[in-house]
């Protein structure tokens, strides 16, 4: 019996971390998504358009 209990609690625990590898691959692909779709989020757009830093002078 003690075996039996042994595996059904690692049974349950590696069913819980499938669903939850599920659930953190579903944020991702749902991230992507909305990048690629280019809502306008600020967080999505690139930061191309700030000021440029200044380069030092070349020295001779």
């Amino acid at each position: 019996m003690y075996a039996l209990e042994l595996h059904r609690l690692r049974s349950d625990e590696l069913r819980r971390t499938a669903e939850e590898d599920r659930l953190a691959r579903e944020v991702l692909r749902s991230r992507r998504a909305a990048r690629r779709a280019g809502d306008g989020a600020p967080a999505a757009e690139s930061h191309t358009d700030g000021p440029r830093r200044h380069r030092l002078p070349r020295t001779a």
